[in-house]
């Protein structure tokens, strides 16, 4: 199996349609079927001979033409598998829980500017609280945006979406991070001014729409994480990750 560099120039990389399946067989022919199936088919108006990529979700591709196109989805004729190795910097958004809708969207727009994991965070001031019998049907929602904006945008692979973490436990994740930041409309020092690792981690924090506590700015900056603006505005809590993620990619991945 090939790999592809995550810098390469090619077209055809991200050109095709994506679809994504559970597991990636090794065989000459792999089937499409269900709702990414039907999708290809009845949606997307895919006919035989038209080039689609299929993977895994973990940076595995079949490349190849489809063979078929009916009821039972697509049967894609594979011509090249690769693997697209991790980005050199990983970008981690930690988001406080937003309410409503506001949680699939924030998730929907951070994978497609680049997020590499997402934690969602009981912050102090959210509206929304993840009680024990809405954790599982709360992680499911913001996995199944993750997977899809990861079609949607044809990346290979689909971002993490980890468990749901106290401050304490956010505080502890980003001490195995090489660059944590803060979004904090009172910060001095602009995003777009800092000195950026080229290889790493880079963690960004976003606070709930009722803002950060005195106490969790105290406690984030103690973990190592730098208060930052992103400019004069004051963005809501489920587009400020984007917007300080699209700004990140804009200096280290869309070259």
């Amino acid at each position: 199996m090939s790999t592809v560099p995550t810098d390469a120039r090619v077209p055809e990389l991200y050109g095709a349609p994506l679809f994504l399946l559970d597991e990636l067989p090794d065989t000459a022919q792999l089937l499409v079927a269900g709702a990414e199936g039907r999708h290809a088919v009845d949606v997307l108006r895919l006919a035989a001979g038209e080039r689609v990529r299929v993977g895994d979700g973990r940076g595995t591709v079949a490349e190849g033409e489809v063979a078929t196109a009916g009821p039972e989805g697509l049967r894609v004729r594979v011509s090249a598998r690769y693997e697209v190795p991790p980005p050199a910097l990983e970008l981690v958004l930690v988001q406080a829980l937003p309410k409503g809708e506001r949680g699939p969207l924030a998730v929907e727009l951070a994978t497609e500017l680049g997020v590499d994991r997402i934690v969602p965070w009981a912050a102090s001031r959210c509206v929304t609280r993840w009680r024990e019998d809405r954790v599982a049907k709360g992680l499911a929602r913001w996995r199944a945006a993750a997977r899809a904006a990861s079609k949607q945008s044809r990346r290979p692979r689909v971002p993490e979406v980890t468990d749901v973490m106290t401050t304490r436990q956010v505080c502890g994740a980003l001490a195995d991070v090489d660059l944590a930041l803060v979004l904090h409309e009172q910060a001095r020092h602009p995003l777009a001014r800092l000195d950026l690792p080229a290889q790493g981690t880079v963690a960004v924090v976003v606070g709930p729409e009722g803002g950060l506590t005195d106490g969790e700015v105290v406690a984030l900056s103690a973990a190592g994480a730098r208060p930052v603006r992103l400019g004069p505005e004051v963005l809501r809590t489920s587009t400020a990750g984007a917007a300080a993620l699209a700004a990140l990619s804009a200096r280290t991945r869309w070259r």
